[in-house]
């Protein structure tokens, strides 16, 4: 009987999980980066059965882009990491186009085999400049960089948990052939909690859901969400970074074990017309040690005040927001209140239409819901400004007012406008950065028509920027 011509590394999912929970908890220690440098690399070296390692990195608009390193040249060439960055929408121009990619050790992640392939690993990078400088619009560095000034401060975390929906369809890439078709093929209409067992939807969560806790999400609960084929899972709160790298990671995985289906998994924020579109309702807490910062036993609704100085400030730069939390053409059709959307510029305990509510908690869960949020935000740039924003934004007590309800608004173009606009957004992105976000979302915008009307058209779905490419952006 002869050998067998390949022998790569297949993790059975709940090793996976144990050897991701342990990273995921020293990097919540705070471990030193170089020490887990130094051990990832002893295991690219000892374990032969790894024959490459993913390297992932998001750009401005939030993409996930994934470069594939051998093993051998890695090891040999980890410190000098480059790639095009013209071919990057919202990056550098052709006549600047080389930039870096430096490895986050931390950030990595043991793969299950059968949706990844066998003999893989992967990690995260951030952007740099030619001269090893962070890239400015490298949204990733920047809420890194912002989360361990605040700590090395006093010791505060940033601390997130996202609740992120999403919509399974019949067929793959059924997104890019939305430019023939015209619609997607539901394949659930059992609705909220109404799936059977060996439902597609069921099997598709199931399948999803065990892609998570092997990577060490530490899940909570999931279920079929309000509209036919819509599914959300959810999971722990962890730090922002490690938050936003979840969400790029959630996505990923909810696409590859759809397309092992022969079907899609869609984030767009509303795909079908006349049901409830999808949101990522994004909680944040700010705490030290175990105990949430936003928590005041004898506060109004339990919260400090330093949670209420939070949610004003926010609502004070909810329109100078609006287009990062909602960054696409479709995601202004969720924005509609006829189907419990939250753009209602207010905070409430109750009221799902307004843009922050306040969840029920104690001293380790007390935190601040920001519900308008569409599932195709770039995590990093949402949690930057966000946390920017609700503990050094400019406060308006009028803002939390319940007698003077303002609404977020109804179409990109007036996003665009209020973002540009905005003094604040500057000083926290920087004018470059600010002109760049807006200029590739009005680019976008202007292949859809200014007046949408109540039916999805083919332009906003075919030039998204998670569904878009070269190709599709030449249809026009």
């Amino acid at each position: 009987m002869t050998a067998p011509l390949r022998d790569f590394l297949e993790i059975p999912y709940d090793k996976l999980e144990e050897m991701n929970l342990q990273i995921k908890a020293d990097r919540l220690a705070r471990t030193p980066a170089h020490k887990f440098q130094e051990a990832r690399l002893k295991d690219l070296s000892d374990e032969k059965r790894i024959k490459a390692v993913t390297v992932c990195f998001s750009d401005l608009e939030g993409r996930l882009h994934m470069l594939d390193y051998d093993k051998k040249f890695l090891l040999k060439s980890a410190d000098n990491l480059t790639f095009d960055g013209s071919s990057i929408r919202g990056f550098s121009q052709q006549a600047e186009s080389d930039l870096r990619l430096s490895i986050d050790w931390p950030a990595f992640y043991w793969l299950p085999a059968d949706l990844f392939g066998p003999g893989k690993v992967l990690v995260f990078g951030n952007v740099l400049e030619r001269d090893g400088t962070p890239y400015a619009a490298d949204m990733r560095s920047k809420l890194s960089a912002y989360a361990q000034a605040l700590y090395a401060k006093d010791g505060s975390v940033c601390n997130a948990a996202n609740e992120i929906e999403g919509f399974l369809f019949a067929g793959r890439s059924a997104e890019q052939k939305y430019l023939s078709d015209n619609h997607f093929e539901l394949i659930s209409t059992g609705g909220y909690y109404h799936s059977l067992p060996g439902d597609p939807l069921r099997v598709f969560i199931d399948g999803a859901a065990e892609a998570q806790r092997a990577l060490g999400f530490a899940n909570e609960k999931d279920h079929p969400e309000v509209a036919p084929s819509q599914f959300e899972m959810n999971y722990s709160y962890t730090e922002v970074t490690i938050a936003a790298d979840q969400i790029l990671l959630y996505k990923l995985l909810s696409r590859q074990v759809a397309q092992k289906m022969d079907m899609t998994a869609c984030f767009l924020p509303k795909p079908v017309t006349g049901v409830n579109g999808s949101g990522m309702h994004t909680n944040l807490s700010i705490s030290r040690g175990a105990t949430s910062l936003f928590y005041d036993k004898k506060g109004r609704e339990g919260l400090s005040q330093m949670s209420w100085d939070f949610i004003t400030r926010v609502l004070t730069s909810a329109l100078d927001l609006c287009l990062i939390l909602n960054s696409s053409v479709n995601a202004y059709r969720r924005l509609d209140p006829h189907f419990e959307a939250p753009n209602q510029i207010k905070a409430s305990p109750i009221d799902r239409g307004s843009m922050v509510r306040i969840p029920l908690g104690n001293e380790k869960s007390t935190r601040v819901e920001v519900r308008s949020i569409s599932p195709d935000a770039n995590p990093y740039l949402m949690l930057y400004a966000l946390l920017k924003t609700g503990l050094e934004g400019p406060l308006d007590p009028q803002a939390i007012d319940p007698t003077t309800i303002r609404t977020l608004p109804d179409n990109i173009y007036d996003a665009i406008e209020a973002f540009r606009a905005s003094k604040f957004v500057a000083s926290i992105l920087g004018k470059q950065v600010q002109e760049k976000f807006a200029e590739v979302k009005l680019n976008a915008a202007d292949r859809s028509p200014r007046k949408l009307g109540t039916i999805i058209k083919r332009s906003e779905v075919q030039f998204h920027h998670e569904v878009t490419n070269q190709y599709l952006w030449s249809q026009f």
